[in-house]
């Protein structure tokens, strides 16, 4: 076939010409090359090559500039005198430091290609460590010094009280975690941390090198875990409420002084467990501000000041509310109990589907009753709307038959409730029609048929969504635009709906245990501070 081809002769008298032109001209390349496949002696070439491979033979051509008795003979000094021939590429003599070539074959042929022979091993640093990087020997010699000067005088090791400033000033995590840390490196129990033991958990354990969240999360996790139970709060917090100024006031009080750690735990997998497994992984403790939170308690002596988590005031709020629904204290509340929250805000059709464990399921083992755990996931999803967990709570209840959106059916549903109730009270009706345009505008969904969770997650009227779908009285405040929560809103600008909630409620109750301890002779006049400032 490549004899077929005609032979142009005056293609092959080539002038001089550079690369670059030749890039420019392909279609002229092709048929340049075109003609070197016609030639007879190229046929004989290719020819040979292909039977040397069949037969397993090495390739070994002998190249014209290499053989000056061959050089006549080449089909490519046949094509390109030698004055006139493209320079080859330039070789690096030096080879690569990694590899080592061996110019055998083709390369005889002044070819660009190389044919690689022996590899020579590089050694690859190691870089991951399952407990992290060790530290550096400048930042071990640092901490090892200071560990130095606080062991110094106490060849027996620290005792519990003692260990408190090996806490912050090495560890430089929060004052609270003294005990837990104590007796992570105590592993026998003597009552003592020696300075050779305390070395090999923080140095050379490489706690040195984590950062702050992982170094929290590998002290309170068991040494089996991979992530952290309920359980593993517990000893911080014993410690918390022991030592904080704040909550000082406490200490007579065990009962309470439980019943306050119960809720930050509960209070802290709301928000950071998002998996709802009640196994709290270090990815989600990175990604929640748990840790921050941590800090500020350690550093504020008023602890009413944290909002998150651990504010006392807060924890108040949650127990008497719960207290309140819980009419024969037997720590439990069924759905006419709660049906009763918020003056009967809510409707029963949104009650059912919270009893039905839809949503979450309970922890109370007790059929059609809800525990105190129970009731705090509920109360901060209810109180606080503009919450991712709080959205994905009520979504749940919403989507009756769970394909993931929500409909015109199902937004109708719970909304007859609503229309039913307003017109109970005398008070003017708002048909579903305008209702279902009024939700759509809030939410703006990306498909106008239904509402999903990104949308809702995307907007920022969607707490109100659902207040107009079964909490009339939030409903009733949001048409009206309650002046109270404007000012309540720009004085606070950065409170969450859930601080501005807990602190109306906080003042709303110990106003009215200031008004029982008067009628009972045993308080002072009011106290013009618990006044609302507003």
């Amino acid at each position: 076939m490549m004899e077929s081809i005609t032979l142009d002769i005056e293609l092959l008298q080539l002038p001089e010409t550079s690369p670059m032109s030749m890039k420019a001209n392909q279609d002229f390349v092709q048929k340049l090359f075109d003609q070197w496949l016609a030639l007879p002696e190229t046929n004989r070439l290719v020819a040979s090559l292909v039977n040397d491979v069949k037969a397993g033979v090495a390739l070994n051509v002998v190249s014209g500039s290499s053989n000056a008795n061959s050089g006549s003979n080449s089909p490519l000094a046949t094509m390109f005198p030698a004055r006139n021939g493209p320079p080859l590429s330039p070789r690096n003599s030096t080879g690569s430091p990694r590899i080592t070539r061996q110019r055998t074959g083709l390369s005889n042929l002044n070819s660009p290609l190389k044919v690689v022979s022996d590899h020579v091993k590089e050694l690859i640093p190691q870089f991951y460590f399952e407990d992290g990087p060790p530290p550096p020997n400048d930042l071990k010699e640092q901490c090892i010094t200071k560990i130095n000067s606080l062991f110094y005088g106490h060849e027996d090791g620290l005792n519990m009280q003692e260990f408190k400033l090996v806490t912050t000033e090495i560890c430089k995590v929060p004052s609270f975690f003294s005990t837990s840390i104590f007796k992570k490196v105590d592993t026998s129990n003597t009552g003592f941390v020696k300075r050779e033991a305390f070395i090999d958990y923080w140095v050379k354990g490489n706690m040195l090198t984590k950062e702050t969240t992982s170094q929290i999360f590998a002290i309170l996790k068991q040494p089996d875990h991979k992530y952290l139970v309920q359980d593993d709060f517990k000893p911080v917090l014993q410690e918390l409420l022991a030592t904080h100024p704040g909550l000082e006031f406490l200490q007579g009080t065990p009962e309470f002084q439980d019943r306050y750690a119960e809720t930050v735990i509960y209070r802290i997998y709301y928000y950071i467990n998002r998996s709802g497994t009640g196994h709290l992984t270090l990815r989600e403790l990175k990604r929640g501000n748990l840790v921050d939170a941590m800090q500020h308690a350690d550093e504020e002596e008023d602890i009413n000041k944290v909002l998150r988590y651990f504010s006392y005031e807060h924890f108040y709020v949650i127990y008497c509310k719960f207290w309140e629904l819980d009419t024969d204290h037997d720590f439990l509340i069924d759905k006419e109990n709660l049906i009763r929250y918020s003056n009967h805000a809510l409707t029963y059709r949104i009650v059912d589907r919270i009893f039905s464990q839809v949503p979450r399921k309970f922890i109370s083992k007790t059929e059609g009753k809800m525990g105190y755990e129970d009731f705090v996931y509920f109360i901060l999803a209810e109180e606080d709307k503009s919450s991712e967990p709080s959205l994905e709570y009520w979504f749940k209840c919403i989507d009756l038959d769970a394909n993931g959106v929500l409909t015109r059916n199902e937004l109708q549903f719970f909304y007859e409730e609503q229309l039913h109730r307003m017109e109970c009270m005398a008070q003017e009706a708002v048909l579903f029609e305008d209702i279902l345009c009024q939700l759509f505008d809030m939410v703006k969904p990306e498909d106008e048929g239904y509402i999903c969770l990104n949308d809702l997650k995307g907007s920022k009227l969607s707490g109100n969504v659902f207040n107009i779908l079964f909490n009339l009285n939030k409903f009733m405040a949001f048409e009206t635009r309650d002046p109270f929560l404007i000012r309540q809103e720009r004085a606070n600008p950065t409170w969450t709906e859930w601080d501005r909630f807990a602190h109306r409620e906080y003042i709303r109750l110990s106003m009215e245990e200031d008004v029982e301890d008067v009628s009972n002779g045993s308080a002072e006049a009011w106290d013009d501070s618990l006044e609302v400032p507003f």
